[in-house]
């Protein structure tokens, strides 16, 4: 039996799209590197960062829109960049700004100078981040927005009025304001 012109052209369609990514896979894939680049990392810091949890080669599709990624994978993503999935997902709220946010950084070896009674409460915080990430270097540490919002409530300040201590103190740099303009 000889297939009509219409299969004919239904399969050559469904062919073409299992080789193009859709738009959607497209728009989701640069909302993923747009994450991945406002955080400074390559492809292969991903891997590294993640120690070899998350592959250079399968976040690199993900962010082609070769390959699809299900929604437990978006989570898990979503999860390891630190940022909520509504984030990752293309459409909807205006995304983020593309260029790289500053990164809140805690100067570590002047928070050991400081008072217990003034630094106590972040210096807790701090060791316990340094703990979950097995991160020992004593120098600094990256903190999240969402860290310097709990620390906001454990000082019972606002996120504004904690960063703003938190650089008088020499803690962090001024730089973080800018962080604290993208809440």
């Amino acid at each position: 039996m000889v297939p009509s012109r219409a299969n004919v052209d239904d399969e050559k369609v469904s062919l073409g799209a299992a080789k193009m990514p859709s738009e959607y896979a497209k728009a989701l894939g640069a909302r993923l590197r747009a994450i991945r680049t406002q955080q400074g990392l390559s492809l292969h810091g991903v891997e590294e960062k993640s120690r070899g949890r998350w592959k250079a080669v399968v976040v690199g599709s993900y962010e082609r829109g070769d390959r699809a990624v299900t929604v437990q994978k978006l989570s898990e993503l979503a999860e390891f960049y630190g940022v909520p999935v509504s984030e990752l997902l293309p459409g909807g709220a205006a995304p983020s700004p593309l260029g790289p946010t500053p990164k809140l950084v805690i100067d570590l070896e002047r928070l050991q100078q400081l008072p217990k009674d003034k630094a106590g409460p972040l210096a807790r915080y701090a060791a316990t981040i340094q703990s979950q990430r097995g991160d020992y270097n004593g120098k600094v540490l990256s903190i999240r927005q969402e860290d310097l919002r709990s620390l906001a409530v454990i000082y019972d300040k606002s996120p504004t009025e904690l960063t703003e201590e938190l650089i008088g103190w020499g803690v962090l740099d001024p730089e973080a304001r800018r962080a604290v303009e993208a809440f």
